[in-house]
Parts: C-alpha cells; structure tokens; sequence
C-alpha cells in the first residue's frame, strides 16, 4: 500500500541509455516516455518492442513443443474415439477451476465423454485425495486427466493405474526430483522441456494442449480462441502469471473475449461484479473482482460450486449462482477483515514486526482466509509471514513472502519440522504440529537472519522514468495503453517528477483516500491519493516535492479525466 514516504524509502530509477531511447523514438514513432519505459524495461531492440506493443495470436508457441504432447494426445484421442470416460481432476482456485471448465467443455464438444471434478478444500485438501481416484474408477473412467495438479502425486497417479485407467498429468507447478509414472506429464517447468515459455498458469497448459488437439482434429483454431480465452484468461490473471510472452498475448486478447463471452455462467458473473457493458476490461477486473468471487466459494465452501457456473448452459441456474458466489464473497470479506485485525493485534502486541520474520496463529482462523491474512500483514509490515490455522493439534499454514527471501526454499530446509509443505519463492504452504509450532518460529527467524539483509523491509519506489511534468499530458499519456494488459513482470508504468507544489488536499468519504491538487512546472495538476489521504491531509508537504505516479483517464457521467495517481511523495 502507497504511504507518505521519506528517508525511510528507497527511490531507484530504471537505467535507460538516452541513445536507446532516442532510436526507439525514432524507427517506431513513439512519445519519449513510451520509449523510455520500454528501455527501462529491457525492451530496447525495435524489434523486440514493436512485437511487445503489437500481441498477435500468431504468436502463440506450437502446442507440439509441450513436453508429452504426442502421448498426451493418443491419450484423449484414443479414450474419444473407445467413446470412454475422462474424469478431469482440477484445483478449487481460479486456475484450477476454468483449467477443469475448460477441458470439459472442449472435451465435450469434441464428443467425449467427461465427469469433472475439483477438490474440496478442507474435505480433500491441495491436490489429488485417494478418494478421487476411487471416484473415477467408480464412474467407469479409462483416462485420469488432470490440470493444474498431479505433477507431485506420485502415489495418487499409481493408485489410478493400479485401478486401470490411463494417467495423463497437466500442471504448471515446479517439478521434484522425479515424475510421476503417468503416461504423459504435460508441464513446461519440466527440466527436459523444450517449451520456450514455461510460465504458463495452469489453464494455459490446457488451453495450449487443447489447441493442439484442435489442429490434430483439423478444426479452424479461431473458432478454439474465440470459445475458450475467456476462461484462459481468468485462469491466468488470477494465477498471478507474469504477463510477459505468451500470457501477454492470452490476456490481451482474453479480456477481449470476456466482454463478448457467450457462457451464461461468464455473463452473470460479470453481472454481479457490476462489469456488464463494458467494451474494455482489464486485469485488475479480474485480479480484484471477478477472480475473488470464484476464489471465495473455494475458500470457504466448495469450489464445485464455481465449476457449475462455468459449466452451465442455463441462465436461470447462472444467475443464481452468481449472486451465491457474491454472497460467499462478503462472508470472505467480512472473515478476512476480522482475521487480518486480530493477527495484526499479535504482530503488535507480542513486537512481530520487529522481527525477521512474523508467525501468527489463532484456532478460529478459516483454513480458507490464511493466505489472505499472510498477504495483508506482509503489505502491512514487509515482513515475511507465515499464518497459521490450529485444529486438532495440527497447524496448518500459508506464507507470503518479499523479494529476497525464498519461501519454497525456507520450507525445504525444515522439512523435519514439518508434516507437509511446499511451494514457490513468493507463496507456500505448509502443516506440523502444534507442539512445534514454537520451535518452527525460531528456526524461520533464525533461518530468515542468515538469509536477508538489515535492509530487506525498506520500503522500495521503483521508478520507470523521470519526467517533466509537460511529458505526461493526456495525450502522451494515452499511448500508454500500448503497453497493456498491466500485471505481474508488466505492472502500470511510474514515473518520477521533482519541483511539484501540493496545494490542496481534499479527503474522500473514505479519509484513506483523498484528491490533491498539484502545481508543476507547467501548471495544474489533479491527483488522487489512495490509501495515505489522510496522512497527507493531516501533514501536507510544505516547498516543492517529488512524487511517483501512475497515470489514469477516468470516465464519470461522460467526462473523461486526465489524473495522476500518487504512489509515493518526498521532499524535493
């Protein structure tokens, strides 16, 4: 969250040769800040920028470069043309549940037969239960599909060929030591995949996989897309994949198809996040409304619940969902509220964020709500944060991370503290017991002392570009968009102005937000200030400052305007 900050903050500004900027400006006709982002951002070659500001769909990598593909693809094909059944076995997140939407609804309309499933949260946990396996051998299933998962399941994955159904693996997660003995494993982290992108989320492995079933089918693959990036890009989006390479070019045109999707269950929940008739949408609609909705009934309910909506063809039956859904998400809200208020009483009350690292734990904590917790404490105290829920003796917990300290590998160097535990540099989750719930927390701070710097919890401004306040007028500002779809490893440009008068602050409804009237070098400005209004109002700079920003058009009863959005402010 942006804050009033001042020595306590490091600025550091994107080097960028002048020489690179003036040639991009120059063979590509672009505004000098344009130009100057894209060097910033390592994007200095023409080439290389001209195909980063213009995605194609022509772009998208040969599905045939997937590790297992030619496998994976006798497989499906072999089970469609036997006309036998396909359980799809998905994840109760975003990704996991259009992953398992849309294999199902393109495995149907190539005429197969198909039983989904997607996991209970706290009936069947992360992954693959035993009991699904006994599941889809009871529904008659030949071909154990899975997406989003499966790539750890080693003992599931025997289990189902012990049963006598063919196993075929489709996960973007990080690969072990060694594979699961399935048929196909169709995952691009894979250390023998020649696949140029591995950053793929989960519906993305699909989505590929099923193009390429759709080539091999001789089917015309606009017609795949204009079905089916709806669903990859929520996936996507909601996965926080980097929107660099192939996921810049499925998000882009993936929000294109979520305006004009024809599923009922898509409309309706567009409906219900009040983004019907809108003619543009973007990441942050997903990341901030459409994906928690689905992520909430997983959390705290069944995500079979969301599967259904995606699945459905009836609008009666979409609606009701969706307002479900947007029910279960202010319950969400409401949980998250109260549970990040009291983990903050601990962090405050026991000096946590005085710490290295920051543990928290409470037995009324919903298994559901724990990575939301971690996240919020780690905006709040840059710390890393391990949340813990406590049951029956076990705890189980989720972590979230700043950069430089690695949570995958700080659950892999105290695996005999725990029962289980995984996951990435930025996000884990683990379980032990209770009883060493004391000693795990020394060892994470000891381990968290020997790996990060006294300077690790500074709060970091990163800049993109300095400018002059007549460089960023609506107009130049507007070419912006050219590098949209914003998000992960593509975030929204800032940028730097020094010599800058703060001579109004109005606060909002909300004190947290307020609008701040700017003098620059060439006039006025209008700003907004979200979530350190009141700071600014209460303590209102006095003498020329620097500020970091953002750039935004906001469109209110037919008037655009033009605004900068303040990230950060300091004296000049």
């Amino acid at each position: 969250m942006p804050t009033l900050m001042e020595e306590q903050s490091v600025w550091s500004v994107f080097p960028a040769s002048p020489t690179a900027v003036a040639r991009l400006e120059r063979e590509l006709a672009l505004p000098r800040v344009l130009a100057a982002v894209l060097c910033a951002r390592g994007l200095d070659d023409p080439a290389a920028a001209d195909k980063f500001l213009k995605p194609s769909l022509d772009d998208l990598y040969d599905p045939q470069l997937l590790p297992d593909y030619e496998p994976a693809v006798r497989a499906i094909l072999g089970a469609k043309e036997r006309s036998e059944t396909i359980y799809v076995h998905g994840d109760y997140d975003v990704d996991g549940v259009t992953s398992t939407a849309l294999f199902t609804r393109f495995l149907k309309r190539i005429g197969c037969q198909v039983v989904p499933h997607v996991p209970h949260r706290t009936k069947e946990g992360y992954g693959i239960h035993l009991d699904a396996v006994k599941w889809a051998q009871d529904q008659g299933a030949k071909l154990f599909l899975t997406c989003d998962c499966g790539v750890s399941a080693h003992e599931q994955v025997k289990a189902a060929n012990e049963a006598g159904m063919t196993v075929v693996v489709t996960d973007h997660h990080l690969v072990g030591d060694t594979l699961p003995e399935a048929a196909a494993v169709v995952n691009p982290h894979r250390t023998d995949s020649q696949y140029p992108w591995p950053e793929l989320s989960g519906v993305g492995v699909v989505f590929k996989l099923c193009a390429g079933l759709t080539a091999e089918l001789g089917h015309r693959p606009d017609q795949f897309y204009r079905a089916f990036l709806d669903l990859a890009v929520l996936g996507t989006v909601a996965d926080v994949m980097p929107l660099l390479d192939e996921n810049r070019i499925i998000t882009k045109f993936g929000l294109e198809q979520l305006c004009e999707s024809n599923k009922v269950g898509v409309r309706a929940l567009l409906n219900v996040s009040n983004l019907t008739g809108r003619d543009k949408l973007t990441a942050r609609n997903i990341g901030f409304q459409l994906g928690p909705r689905i992520n909430a009934v997983g959390r705290l309910s069944d995500s079979a619940v969301a599967l259904d909506l995606l699945l459905t063809d009836s609008i009666a039956e979409a609606a009701k969902i969706a307002r479900d859904l947007d029910i279960v998400n202010e319950e969400r809200r409401a949980e998250q509220a109260r549970c990040v208020e009291m983990a903050s009483e601990q962090v405050l009350s026991k000096g946590l964020h005085e710490n290295y690292t920051m543990l928290v734990a409470d037995e009324s904590w919903h298994p559901g709500v724990i990575g939301l917790i971690a996240g919020r404490l780690v905006e709040r105290y840059r710390r890393p944060t391990f949340a813990v829920t406590l049951q029956d003796g076990v705890a189980k917990g989720s972590a979230r991370s700043i950069p430089g300290f690695d949570l995958g590998e700080a659950i892999r160097s105290h695996r005999h503290l725990l029962l289980s535990g995984g996951g990435h540099q930025m996000a884990a989750g683990f379980s032990t017991r209770e009883q060493d719930l004391p000693e795990l927390e020394a060892a994470l701070e000891t381990y968290a002392r020997s790996t990060l710097a006294p300077d690790a919890f500074v709060q970091r401004v990163a800049i993109d570009v300095d400018v002059e306040a007549s460089e960023l007028s609506a107009m130049n500002a507007k070419s912006l968009s050219l590098l949209e779809p914003f998000g992960t490893a593509n975030p929204e440009p800032v940028f730097a102005c020094k010599d800058v008068t703060v001579t109004g602050v109005t606060p909002t409804s909300n004190p947290e937000h307020a609008k701040v009237d700017l003098m620059t070098t060439d006039g006025k400005r209008f700003a907004m200030a979200f979530g350190f209004g009141e700071e600014l109002a209460e303590n209102p700079p006095q003498g020329p400052v620097e500020v970091a920003f953002t750039t935004e058009e906001s469109t209110f009863n037919g008037t655009t305007t033009f605004r900068w959005i303040l990230q950060a402010v300091r004296p000049s």
